[in-house]
C-alpha cells in the first residue's frame, strides 16, 4: 500500500520526522511519535520534543520559510552546540510518515536552519527552504576594493602556499578572545590582522574567528579576535592562522603577488569628485 492509499483509507497512523545534518557531518533524527523510528539509515528519537509549525510552500519562486521549536537536551540539541555554531546552516529534512509502516512516507520539506534563538530551556529555529538561495543579490559591485574573499575561487590565491599561513598550539589561560603565541617571529608585524584563526582539533574544532589585532611584544605574538570563540580551545589544541587582506590593490600586489586576480576597480572615481567646484583662472591662450 502506498502513502496515498493509506491517506485515502480514512484511518491513518501518521507522524512527522525530522533529520538535521550538521556541517561537520553529524546527523540527528527526531520524531513527534511516541516511539523510535528508523529509515533511510537514520534513527529518529521521540524524547527530544522537537516540533514544527505549519510549513508554508507555494508555486513559483517565492521564498518558503517556517519555524521549528524544541527542548534543549544533552543527548539531542545541546545549548553548548548551538553557541558553538555547530547548527548554523545545517540541512533539515521533514517527512510525513506512516509509523506503522515507515516505508510509506513523503518528503515534505528540505532546506536549512536559519536564525536560532533560545528561550529558557527551549529553542526556536528558522527553517529556510531551498528557494531561499534565490533571495540574494547577484552581480558585481564597482568599487575600489576587491570583493573576493582571500583564497576563494574568485581570488584564486592558494592559502597553502609556504610562508603565508602558520599553525600553533593554543596556549594556557585563553578564553577564546585573545591568544598569546610564540614561535611566529618569521611573519611581518600585523601579518595576520584581518585574517582568520581556525581551530583544527579538540572540542572547538571547526570554529573560527576574524583577527582584529596582531601585535608583537618581544618573542610573543598576541592575536585578538573581534569576538571570542563560542567554545574556547583547550591548551595544546591545534590552531591555523591565515593572513589578513585589506582588499586593496597594493596589498594584493605586494603581499600576495596576486594582482592578476584582483577584482576591484582601484581607478574608479570616488565620491569626492561630486564636491568639485569650478576654479577661477586665466583664460587659455588661443592662436590666430
Amino acid at each position: 500500500m502506498s502513502l496515498a492509499a493509506h491517506l485515502a483509507s480514512g484511518a491513518t497512523t501518521l507522524c512527522r520526522c525530522w533529520a538535521v545534518t550538521r556541517r561537520d557531518g553529524v546527523v540527528l533524527g527526531f520524531t513527534d511519535h511516541d516511539r523510535p523510528l528508523s529509515f533511510a539509515g537514520i534513527d529518529f528519537r521521540p524524547e527530544t520534543g522537537l516540533s514544527a509549525r505549519a510549513l508554508v510552500s507555494g508555486t513559483g519562486l517565492a521564498v518558503d520559510n517556517a519555524e521549528a521549536a524544541g527542548t534543549l537536551s544533552s543527548d539531542g540539541i545541546a545549548e553548548a552546540d548551538i553557541e558553538a555554531g555547530l547548527f548554523d546552516g545545517a540541512e533539515l529534512r521533514q517527512w510525513i510518515v506512516n509509523w506503522a509502516a515507515p516505508a510509506q512516507r513523503r518528503l515534505r520539506f528540505r532546506g536549512h536552519l536559519g536564525e536560532i534563538r533560545r528561550e529558557g530551556a527551549a529553542f526556536h529555529a528558522e527553517l529556510r527552504g531551498l528557494s531561499e538561495g534565490l533571495n540574494r543579490p547577484l552581480g558585481r559591485l564597482y568599487e575600489r576594493t576587491c570583493p573576493a574573499a582571500l583564497g576563494d575561487a574568485a581570488c584564486g590565491f592558494d592559502l597553502g602556499r609556504p610562508g603565508y599561513t602558520a599553525e600553533a598550539e593554543a596556549p594556557r589561560g585563553t578564553e577564546g578572545g585573545a591568544f598569546r603565541l610564540s614561535g611566529l617571529g618569521a611573519f611581518a608585524p600585523r601579518w595576520f590582522e584581518r585574517g582568520r584563526l581556525l581551530v583544527l582539533s579538540g572540542p572547538a574544532r571547526g570554529l573560527s574567528g576574524t583577527i582584529k589585532h596582531d601585535r608583537i611584544e618581544g618573542e610573543t605574538r598576541t592575536l585578538e579576535l573581534w569576538a571570542p570563540l563560542a567554545r574556547a580551545p583547550r591548551p595544546g589544541d591545534r590552531l591555523r592562522l591565515e593572513p589578513g587582506c585589506d582588499k586593496r590593490a597594493e596589498t594584493c600586489r605586494l603581499k600576495f603577488a596576486n594582482i592578476a586576480n584582483f577584482r576591484g576597480f582601484p581607478f574608479i572615481p570616488g565620491d569626492d569628485w561630486l564636491l568639485a567646484a569650478p576654479a577661477r583662472g586665466p583664460a587659455p591662450e588661443t592662436t590666430p
